[in-house]
C-alpha cells in the first residue's frame, strides 16, 4: 500500500500534536505544514523535517489534510482543501454556522472525498471502556471547567468546550433529541463563557452539560445512570467506576431477611473499576481518520455526526440569547 500523503493547516498548540503523530504513524507521510504565522509554521516544519508551505499549495501535495485553525476560518479552508482533491479532518467545532457546516458537507458529496471532525473525548480511554457497558442510560451529567484563555475564544464556550460533551451525549443516548433549555453568561469576553443545558430526548432521557472557560481550576467529569447501576468519570484521567446493583440482589428480598438498616451500600452494590489503555486519543482518532480514507474501517466521527453536535451547540446558543432579552416584570407594589 502506498503512503498517504498528510499536511496540517494550522498549527497551533492543538496543529503541532496533530503534525507530531501523523509523522509517527505507519503508513502515513508528513509532507508538510503551513499556518498564517510564517514564524509559527517555520518553527514546526523544521521540528518535523518538512517544508513550511502556503495552504493552497501545501493540498496540492497531499491526499488528506488535518484543518486546525480557528473556527472562523473552518469553512474556507476545508473547502479549498475538498476542492483540491483531499480528504479532510477538520477540528471541532465543523464550522460556525449550519449553512457553511452543509456546504461542506454537500462539497465532500461532491468531490468524493470523505470529511471527518476532530471530536477527540470520543477515544477517551474511560468513554472506550464505558461502551460494552452502557444500558439504555437515562440521565447523563456532565461538568467541563477549564482556566481561562485567549485561544477559542473567537466563539463563545458551548462551540469551545461544550461542544465536546454534546457530541459524547448524542453518542450515548439512542434516540432524538426533543428539547433543549440553557442559560449562560459572558464574564471575561463578549461572547457566552459559562453555560449549562438540560437536553431531553424522546425516549425520555434526559442530560445536563455545564461547561465554563473562566475557572480555576480544571474539571472533565461525566456521570452516567441507567438501572443496573451508574459510572463516575475522570475524563481528564481516563478512568472512573461503574456501581452497579450486584446480581441477584433487590430490595424487596433483603427486606424479608435483613434489618435495611443494618445494610450498606456495598452489600447491594459492587465497584467495577473503569482504567482505560494509555493510548493517546488524538493518536486513536487520526487513525480512525486515516482508516476511513484508505476504506480499511475506522470510528472516525463523520460530518455529520459533528453538524449534529453543531446544531445542538446552537440550539442552546439561540436559548441563551433569547432569555437575555426577556423582559422581567416589575412584581412590587405600588
Amino acid at each position: 500500500m502506498s503512503l498517504t500523503r498528510v499536511g496540517v493547516i494550522g498549527v497551533g498548540r492543538l496543529g503541532a500534536a496533530h503534525a507530531r503523530i501523523l509523522g509517527e504513524i505507519p503508513g502515513c507521510r508528513l509532507v508538510g505544514v503551513s499556518d498564517t504565522d510564517a514564524e509559527r509554521a517555520l518553527a514546526v516544519a523544521s521540528e518535523r523535517g518538512v517544508p513550511a508551505l502556503e495552504a493552497d499549495a501545501l493540498v496540492d501535495e497531499c491526499d488528506a489534510v488535518v484543518v486546525a485553525v480557528t473556527t472562523s476560518a473552518h469553512h474556507p479552508v476545508a473547502r479549498m482543501a475538498l476542492e483540491a482533491g483531499c480528504h479532510v479532518l477538520v477540528e471541532k467545532p465543523l464550522t460556525p454556522t449550519l449553512d457553511e457546516a452543509d456546504d461542506l458537507v454537500d462539497t465532500a458529496d461532491r468531490v468524493g472525498r470523505f470529511l471527518a471532525v476532530g471530536h477527540v473525548e470520543r477515544y477517551n480511554s474511560a468513554i472506550r471502556e464505558v461502551r460494552p457497558l452502557l444500558d439504555d442510560p437515562r440521565y447523563i451529567s456532565s461538568q467541563r471547567l477549564a482556566v481561562f484563555q485567549p485561544r477559542g475564544t473567537d466563539v463563545p464556550v458551548m462551540l469551545d468546550l461544550m461542544i465536546h460533551d454534546i457530541d459524547l451525549v448524542l453518542g450515548l443516548v439512542d434516540s432524538a433529541v426533543e428539547s433543549v433549555d440553557a442559560v449562560g453568561i459572558p464574564v471575561l469576553t463578549d461572547s457566552v463563557d459559562m453555560a449549562s443545558a438540560r437536553i431531553r430526548f424522546a425516549n425520555g432521557a434526559c442530560a445536563d452539560i455545564s461547561a465554563s472557560r473562566v475557572s480555576t481550576e480544571r474539571t472533565r467529569a461525566l456521570r452516567l445512570f441507567q438501572p443496573s447501576g451508574y459510572f463516575s468519570l475522570d475524563l481528564a484521567r481516563g478512568e472512573g467506576e461503574f456501581l452497579r446493583r450486584r446480581e441477584g440482589i433487590e430490595l424487596a428480598g433483603l427486606a424479608r431477611t435483613h434489618d435495611l438498616a443494618d445494610l450498606s451500600l456495598g452489600d447491594i452494590v459492587e465497584r467495577v473499576p473503569i482504567k482505560g489503555d494509555e493510548a493517546e486519543p488524538l493518536r486513536l482518532e487520526l487513525e480512525a481518520f486515516l482508516g476511513a480514507v484508505r476504506g480499511t474501517g475506522g470510528d472516525s466521527v463523520s460530518a455529520a455526526e459533528g453538524r449534529a453536535a453543531l446544531d445542538i451547540a446552537l440550539r442552546i446558543e439561540n436559548e441563551i440569547a433569547g432569555a437575555a432579552y426577556v423582559a422581567v416584570q416589575d412584581s412590587g407594589g405600588t
